[in-house]
Order: C-alpha cells, then structure tokens, then sequence
C-alpha cells in the first residue's frame, strides 16, 4: 500500500521548519506501511564540496573505523556527523569516489544511502515517528523534502528496501505501485553502467530517471518519458538539487492529492496529510491526472512549471 508525501518550500521563511512539517505529514501516514520509513532533505550546498550519507547496521562497533577511514581518504578537511546508524561526511568533490572505492572495500559492511551537494537521506526499518526521532528529522532545515512509509510486498524488511531510493547525486525517488517490466528495465540499465543494491523494482524507476537526466533530459522530461517507458502502475514522487516532481500512470489507481500555496507545494497520498501545514485552509488542492507531469524547479524562468504529458 505505502504512504508518500513531499514538500517544495517557494517560502524561504518556512526552510527552518521544513523537518517539523515533512515529520508531522510522513507520521500522518503510518497506517498505509509501518515496517520501514525514509525521508530525503534537501539542504544548503557548500560550493565545491559533497555530502556522503552513510548507513551502518552496528555504528557502535564500526564508526569509529568510518572515522579513520574518512581521514585516510579526505585528511582533516572531512567532516562526520553520526547521527544514530547514519553519518554524513561532508568532503571536496574530488575526493567522493576514492571515498566510495574505500568504503566498498572495507571490512565494515557500510552502505551509501546517497550522495549529493544538498541532498541527505535517512531510512530505517521501524515506525515512522521512530525514525523521525532516531534521525532528529524534525530540527532539520531545507529547501524541499521526500518522504515515505512501506508495506513491504515485493521484497524483504530491509534498511535497503526502505525509501527513499537514490542512484544519482542530489536525485531520489518513492514510489507507491508495482513495475512489470523492471527486470528488463534492470538489465538495459547495467549495460549502461548503473548498479543496484537491492531487487526493490522502485530502484529501477529511480536509476530510470537517473539515466534520463544524465542523457541531458531535467526532470520533467525524463517523467515524460517514463510515461512511455514504464509499465504497471506506479504514483512517483521525484527530488533532485532544484526540483521536485510527481507522477501518476495512466490509469491512476493509486491514491495521490496535492496543494499548492504562496509558500509551498505538498504532496500527500491521502489528504490528512497536509491538514496541519500553514494556510492549507486557503490552498489550491487537487487530485494529480493520470499521465501527467507536475514538476517545480527553482533554475526554471518562473520558479516553478508544470508540464502536461
């Protein structure tokens, strides 16, 4: 079933409190998957420099190695900030990929929950108000956020599993629905040199995207096109650095409502979701169409657009 929700601040007085509302909209929707939640927040970007998210079953026993390991590879300009089974190490640009060879071969088993200038992801298996509070989602500041809650139904319990999905910097993906051409999409996507971590058909749709946008496609464009290179049924909530995107297929059998304000865009799966944000009384609420793209960017001419497929 799963519950998603979404958030694009246009108000920049609302970035402090961009954790507490995308916490109380992501709590609201327990009902719809209480074995694993995530959040995606999007930050300020330090120029020249990235953030590595981390996630690591035992951080007791295996962080402080993390530590020496960042050091090794960045020296003392990186820095860690653990936040429960999570770290984010913030580093210089160039020293991002040594960083993930070294990682992949440690000993530790250390798992890269995303990588981006702005873009940190948080995901456990539990209760969303527990991961919330693991994490200290609600004090975090940012720019606009993903979130979503699984009812596991295609694939194990699993940190891994869990969304968001991210395979590309700054770019992540949930998803409530089912693929039936993943597997071929999957195979498609390795020949073009992405990996995958799990068996979860929405990574597919996220490394889909990631794709696209690499070939020179905004987000937007690759929505459009997943439109046509997509089969099953499927409610997509997309974040990159600037933009945030929704998509619905065709027949739109998943539950979806947005609402838009002066301030703010909110995506929720089901409308409860967005009673408690500032001046929802007086937005513009609708049910996305089927087959269409909403997509807001701030690089855009106007700040925001929305594209009709």
């Amino acid at each position: 079933m799963c519950g998603i929700v979404g958030l694009f601040l246009k108000d920049r007085a609302l970035e402090d409190r961009l954790g507490e509302m995308l916490s109380d909209m992501l709590v609201t929707m327990t009902d719809r998957g209480p074995d694993s939640a995530g959040i995606a927040v999007y930050g300020k970007a330090v120029p020249g420099r990235v953030k590595v998210t981390i996630q690591c079953d035992t951080p007791g026993a295996d962080f402080p190695a993390l530590d020496v390991l960042v050091r090794d590879v960045a020296g003392e300009m990186a820095s860690i900030a653990v936040k429960d089974t999570h770290a984010v190490v913030e580093l210089s640009r160039e020293k991002a990929d040594p960083l993930r060879a070294a990682l992949a071969a440690a000993p530790q088993t250390f798992r890269i929950m995303s990588v981006g200038e702005t873009m940190e992801i948080y995901k456990e298996t539990g209760l969303p108000k527990d991961v919330v509070s693991r994490f200290s989602i609600r004090q975090m500041r940012g720019t606009h956020g993903i979130g979503h809650t699984r009812m596991a139904t295609e694939s194990a319990v699993t940190t891994l599993g869990a969304h968001p999905f991210s395979t590309g910097d700054d770019q992540c993906l949930v998803h409530n629905g089912s693929l039936s051409n993943h597997n071929n999409l999957r195979r498609d996507l390795v020949r073009q040199g992405i990996t995958f971590e799990t068996e979860n058909d929405s990574e597919v749709a996220a490394a889909y995207l990631t794709a696209r946008m690499r070939a020179g496609s905004n987000l937007g464009e690759a929505l459009t096109s997943a439109l046509d290179d997509l089969d099953g049924f499927f409610t997509f909530v997309v974040g990159t650095k600037t933009g945030f995107g929704v998509l619905r297929d065709p027949i739109a059998c998943k539950p979806a409502v947005m609402a838009e304000t002066e301030r703010y865009v909110a995506f929720g799966s089901e409308y409860r979701a967005l009673v408690g944000l500032p001046g929802i009384e007086n937005a513009r609420v609708w049910e996305p169409e089927p087959a269409s793209v909403y997509f807001w960017d701030r690089d855009g001419a106007t700040g925001q657009a929305m594209l009709a497929a």
